[in-house]
């Protein structure tokens, strides 16, 4: 686990600083799809332009920020934050009153995001290093957790959800864009590191998010496949999908 995890921070600290540079940060598996001058990876070219964003630097394969249904005066957590985008969308939607944390293991990306944030002026955004298996907030913390392309990086996902669950207030929304699998990824891919790193071996089954999702505790569970994706030189496909559930009241 130890060592999957320093290839996925190594691979991420590469596309911070190829961000930094003025570069793309899009998954190797190409999740983020087309990417044009004006906008890309789901994102509106408004909504880019109102937190001071290049399309290129998205390292997703969605716009979570679209399925949460933010308002004013919610506390949102944002799961592998990266260069800071989708926090800074939710501080701008959950304004005023609300507030937005990221949690990010890449000291490169924290400093990224961070500089992000000073540009775009919005002071109620938090960047935290921290793990995902590990969430450095206390329980029921915020109203939503969002992600982008990044739960399918964990090689606990089991600890992600769970911790997910637990930063939630009852009534708390879920909702992430993702990578899954469309049929079982092999065992030979799944050794890759470098596959992992690239939003391919790391993914699950529907059936297996949805059974890690239930044991977690969440309910109301939905998943919408938005684009499929073959894996080179291999009879596997994964899927961008948008992925939704809901702490219970109760819970």
């Amino acid at each position: 686990m130890n060592e999957l995890r320093d290839a996925v921070r190594d691979k991420y600290t590469e596309r911070a600083l190829n961000i930094a540079g003025g570069g793309s940060g899009c998954c190797d598996s190409d999740c983020c799809g087309e990417i044009s001058d004006s906008a890309g990876c789901g994102y509106s070219a408004a909504e880019l332009a109102s937190v001071g964003f290049d399309p290129k630097a998205s390292l997703g394969c969605g716009n979570p920020t679209l399925l949460a249904d933010l308002r004013p005066g919610e506390a949102v957590l944002d799961l592998g934050s990266g260069a800071g985008l989708d926090v800074l969308l939710s501080a701008r939607r959950v304004s005023p009153g609300g507030h937005a944390f990221g949690v990010d293991m890449t000291d490169e990306m924290l400093s990224l995001s961070r500089d992000n944030q000073r540009k775009s002026g919005l002071g109620n955004a938090t960047f935290l290093k921290g793990t995902i298996e590990e969430i450095p907030l206390p329980d029921a913390a915020v109203d939503v957790v969002i992600s982008n392309c990044v739960i399918n990086l964990a090689a606990d996902k089991t600890a992600v959800l769970r911790e997910a669950f637990r930063v939630l207030r009852p009534n708390g929304r879920f909702a992430v864009a993702d990578m899954v699998a469309l049929n079982e990824i092999s065992p030979f891919l799944k050794r890759q590191l470098d596959l992992w790193a690239g939003c391919i071996s790391g993914t699950i089954t529907v059936a297996d998010y949805r059974q890690a999702l239930e044991k977690a505790g969440f309910a109301d569970i939905e998943f919408e496949i938005t684009r499929e994706i073959g894996v080179p030189q291999s009879e596997e496909k994964i899927a961008s999908a948008y992925i939704r559930a809901r702490k219970p009241a109760a819970a």
